[in-house]
């Protein structure tokens, strides 16, 4: 009877993770998408897509890219130990997550709202007068970005979700199965932010 529990916990726990892999290949393919959209229409007006780029903040990109690869680090390490028994530091390490991940959603916010301030957003009169080329790589910032933060945010759920069951010993050493993939599902959303980085704040 114990290997045969055993044997079913041990098929749960590839299953989710079989099942994560897959949904994490499909946001590959979505974001993959749009790569090739910008990198097509960077392609055709490279000089605009440069002078756009230009009224990006290459300091708070940068800063972005810090605390999300912090964060990143905090879940692998919130993971660790928990698996390691030391539950207390793993929901420390959880908020830690949680707390990163939110100064880079605020960052975001101070950010797109200075360039809605200056009149740059889709649409806007003043960007349109800037051209084609300005208009299509604004119009994929804020798309692009705009997504990204939208699963920065449902990855903050996510956490939060995982931080609960931690505290309530849903999750355990023991059983750690959905924290791993939670953790799988940040990593991406870190992943994609670093590709995006270079794409719109380092464009030369």
């Amino acid at each position: 009877m114990t290997t045969e529990l055993a044997n079913i916990e041990h098929r749960d726990y590839t299953g989710s993770k079989l099942g994560m892999w897959f949904f994490l290949f499909t946001e590959i393919l979505l974001f993959g998408g749009l790569f090739l959209v910008y990198s097509v229409y960077r392609y055709m007006n490279a000089a605009e897509f440069h002078a756009a780029a230009t009224g990006l903040s290459t300091v708070m990109g940068t800063a972005n890219t810090v605390i999300l690869l912090t964060s990143s680090l905090t879940m692998a390490l919130a993971i660790t130990a928990l698996q390691r028994g030391n539950t207390r530091a793993s929901i420390q390490l959880q908020a830690t997550t949680i707390v990163l991940g939110l100064v880079f959603l605020v960052n975001k916010y101070i950010e797109w709202s200075g360039h809605i301030h200056e009149g740059i957003y889709p649409n806007a009169p003043e960007l349109l007068a800037r051209g084609h080329g300005q208009t299509l790589f604004y119009g994929l910032y804020y798309v692009m970005t705009g997504l990204h933060g939208l699963h920065v945010v449902a990855g903050l759920v996510l956490i939060g979700i995982m931080l609960t069951q931690t505290v309530r010993r849903q999750i355990t050493g023991s059983d750690h199965v959905k924290l791993e993939n939670a953790g799988l599902y940040w990593h991406l959303v870190d992943l994609i932010w670093i590709y995006l980085f270079p794409l719109f704040y380092l464009i030369t």
